[in-house]
Order: C-alpha cells, then sequence, then structure tokens
C-alpha cells in the first residue's frame, strides 16, 4: 500500500480522491493539503465522503507544511490536484517533493473523468478571468433559444462545512443564502439564477451528475480557473486571453485544455493588441491543427454612468481573476477609462484587515479593490475599505451585484459584460451539430 499526500485548494483535489483513490485498496490517502484559498486548511475530509477506507476522515495541512509532512507519514507519493499554476511554480513543487523522496503525480483523464448519460458541453479557460463566465452564459442562451432541458455544473467551492456540500442545487436565490454561499460562489451561481438556469456544485462529482442527470438532456461544465473538465465532453470549448499572451502555454493545465479542445474562442480582442492575439492565435495552431477558432468580445456595459463621468471613483473587480489570476486590472478600470472618471483613487492607504494582507501578498494589483469575499471577516474588511476610499462612487466589476449585502457610504455603479462573437465560425451552428452527433 503505498502512501499518498494530495495537494490541493478545495476542488480539484477530493474529486481526484473521490474517482481514483477512495476505494482503491493500493493506496492509503495520509492528508490534503491546502493553499490558494484562505482559512480552508485545518479542516478534516469528513467520514461521510472519504468512505469505508478512511473511518476517521481524513486531515487537511497548509500546503507550506508539505515537506514536514512528506516526511512524518513516510509518503511515497504526492499528486498535485490543483489549478492555474505556472509551470515554473509546478516544478519547484516537484522538485520539493523528489527531493524528499516521494515520486510527483497528476492524474489524468482516464483517472479522474467521469462518463455522463447525457449530452456535455464543458466550458474551460487558459487562465481565471479569461472570460469563461460570459461564454458559459453564452452557451446556455443558445441552449434556452433551441430549447434544451440542461443544467450547469460549476467547478467546486467546497469553502465551508464539507459534509454539508456533497451535493448543491441552486435554483433560486434563496439557494445561495441557503448554503451559505461566499461572494466567489455568488459570483458564479447568481447570474444563471437570474437567467432561470439551475446550478449544481459541491464536493462528490459522481452524486452531482446524478442530480443534474435527473433534469437534464444536456449538462453544461462550467470550468473554474483553467481546470480541465471533471466530465468526458461531446464538446470542449476553451476560452484563451490575449491579455496574457503566452500563459496558454506557461500554466497548467492551460496547454492540456489548448491540445485537448474543439473550439477555442480568442476573448477580449477589443482590448489587446494585434501582436497579443498574433501570439495567442500561432500559440493555439501549434499545439491544436484542428480546433475551430472564434474571436470574441467583452463590451462593458454600466446601470450608472453619471456616477462615473468627472467623478472620483474607486473600483473593485472580481477578486480570483487579481489574485491567483495574476491580473493587474479588469472591466472595472476599462469602463471607469472609456467614461472618463476624473480620478481612480488608490484604495491601498485605506485598506484593513485582510484586505491589506491581500494588496501585501498580491503586489501586482494596482489602483483598485480585490472583492475576496471567502469569510464574514473578508467581507466586512472589503466594505470597510471601500468605505474608507475617499471617493465620490464606487464602481462595481464583479459578477454579483455587492450592493445586495455590502452597505456603501457613496453610490455605486455596477458593471456587467457579456460575450459578443467577432469572427469565426457561429458557436449556436457548432453546439447545434455536437448535439445532433451520435
Amino acid at each position: 500500500m503505498r502512501r499518498v499526500i494530495i495537494m490541493g485548494a478545495a476542488g480539484r483535489d477530493f474529486h481526484n480522491f473521490n474517482t481514483f483513490f477512495r476505494n482503491n485498496q493500493n493506496y492509503k490517502v495520509m492528508c490534503f493539503t491546502a493553499t490558494q484559498i484562505p482559512n480552508i486548511d485545518g479542516r478534516k475530509y469528513p467520514e461521510v465522503l472519504s468512505g469505508k477506507l478512511y473511518p476517521r476522515g481524513i486531515p487537511i495541512y497548509p500546503e507550506s507544511e508539505l515537506k514536514k509532512l512528506i516526511l512524518k507519514f513516510d509518503v511515497d507519493v504526492v499528486v498535485f490536484s490543483y489549478s492555474d499554476i505556472s509551470y515554473d511554480y509546478v516544478m519547484h513543487k516537484a522538485s520539493e517533493v523528489i527531493a524528499a523522496g516521494a515520486d510527483f503525480w497528476f492524474l489524468g483523464g482516464r483517472s479522474s473523468v467521469l462518463k455522463s448519460k447525457r449530452k456535455v458541453i464543458a466550458v474551460c479557460a487558459t487562465r481565471t478571468g479569461a472570460g469563461k463566465s460570459q461564454t458559459t452564459r453564452r452557451v446556455c442562451a443558445i441552449l434556452q433559444e433551441k430549447g434544451y432541458r440542461f443544467s450547469v455544473i460549476r467547478h467546486p467551492m467546497p469553502y465551508g462545512d464539507l459534509s454539508k456540500q456533497i451535493v448543491q442545487r441552486f435554483s433560486k436565490m434563496s439557494d445561495l443564502d441557503r448554503h451559505n454561499c461566499t461572494i466567489e460562489e455568488r459570483e458564479e451561481y447568481e447570474p444563471h439564477i437570474r437567467r432561470k438556469t439551475t446550478v449544481f456544485a459541491g464536493v462528490d462529482y459522481h452524486l452531482i451528475l446524478k442530480a443534474a442527470e435527473k433534469i437534464s438532456d444536456v449538462i453544461v461544465w462550467d470550468g473554474g480557473n483553467n481546470d480541465f473538465s471533471f466530465y468526458k465532453t461531446d464538446l470542449h470549448i476553451v476560452v484563451v486571453d490575449p491579455l496574457r499572451a503566452g500563459d496558454e502555454i506557461n500554466y497548467h493545465p492551460s496547454e492540456a485544455n489548448v491540445r485537448a479542445a474543439d473550439v477555442i474562442i480568442i476573448n477580449k480582442i477589443d482590448s489587446a493588441s494585434q501582436k497579443q492575439i498574433n501570439t495567442v492565435f500561432n500559440n493555439i495552431r501549434r499545439l491544436n491543427e484542428k480546433a475551430l477558432i472564434i474571436k470574441a468580445a467583452s463590451p462593458t456595459t454600466v446601470d450608472h454612468p453619471e456616477f462615473i463621468k468627472n467623478k472620483r471613483v474607486v473600483v473593485v473587480e472580481d477578486g480570483p481573476t487579481l489574485t491567483h489570476g495574476e491580473m493587474s486590472y479588469g472591466a472595472g478600470m476599462v469602463t471607469a477609462i472609456r467614461l472618463k472618471a476624473k480620478k481612480i483613487v488608490d484604495p491601498r492607504p485605506y485598506a484593513v484587515g485582510m484586505i491589506s494582507n491581500v494588496f501585501k501578498k498580491y503586489k501586482h494589483i494596482g489602483d483598485l479593490v480585490p472583492a475576496v469575499g471567502y469569510g464574514k471577516k473578508q467581507v466586512s474588511d472589503l466594505e470597510k475599505t471601500l468605505n474608507n476610499t475617499p471617493a465620490d462612487a464606487i464602481i462595481i466589476a464583479t459578477p454579483v451585484d455587492l450592493r445586495k449585502f455590502l452597505k456603501f457610504n457613496k453610490p455605486a455603479a455596477k458593471v456587467g459584460y457579456e460575450l459578443v462573437q467577432r469572427s469565426g465560425p457561429d458557436l449556436d451552428k457548432i453546439i447545434e451539430k455536437a448535439l445532433k452527433k451520435r
């Protein structure tokens, strides 16, 4: 029996355990390690999920203790199970593991991808913040227009009590409160619910798939970060970001997604330079000669432009796009410049608590606030930071409307963005063809 540590971030790690290790008597998982997301280590993978081989559950430790844990548990294999990570970072971790005496593994499709009885369309990306969410919404709109029964299965975000998050269904707004969703979860689920689409998520993606199949003829996989799909696909769509040209061949598992894609969408062509677009196009063709390529934009709209023009504004952007997505700006900054704000106020001198810590950790973030909200303390500090900042108005460029659950002391304008195809084969025809194929 080989001893195993699974490195993760409360997503792919649990899925890899459930699909490959849970009932496998050839291996003993000693622990998980956790990173990227605050406050998810120190928990336990519960007995109700870990199976008969692990009657006491499995502990979760910080990734910073990895070397010590390898030696403590006499570990044979470390399995890397999270995403949106540079090749440089991954190989440093591999070197750390190998130097400590263990093997370093990835699990591929045969070990971790599940087969559905329904048709599956997967929307993945090469980086966090590439435009996957608006692409998924566009795919769902096409399915609605064509009259298909479908539901969305979202990449996992189980940051709370895992035993209560085994299978989660979101069909109405009250479900978000019932499941105590974080800002990050609300950002992904709420736009679908508003469009009358049911979303499934949780921890056990075997059980989640069974629940979704009961009400769907088509499953839409809404991928997180740049991870690949948990399910075997009938149509694999990958969104690429030319503003981070080159990342599609330098991040894990970006390159694997590009190589496996049926359709690749080069998004943000209205913001990127022609040189960046050409770089991405050439990289795609070098890795994948057969994929259909679509070029698209994600133009922004705003509900109160009068709050922005000639005003001093503080911008709050999607958190994961800025943190492990490594972008220095997003749709809010683009909108502030487009609508000619008088000044974009730097919020960093006014940041408090956990928001201040985020600025210290992610030094590339510019004159804006990342909407991190993984717990009540972080949400409270986010509200205080925005209220402390001496601006005339707030620009909210997060997928969820922060005005619903934060109390602001100044007016706020909400920015939206949807995918608009500019060139290439029609996405609706591609989807129709894939669903009719035997």
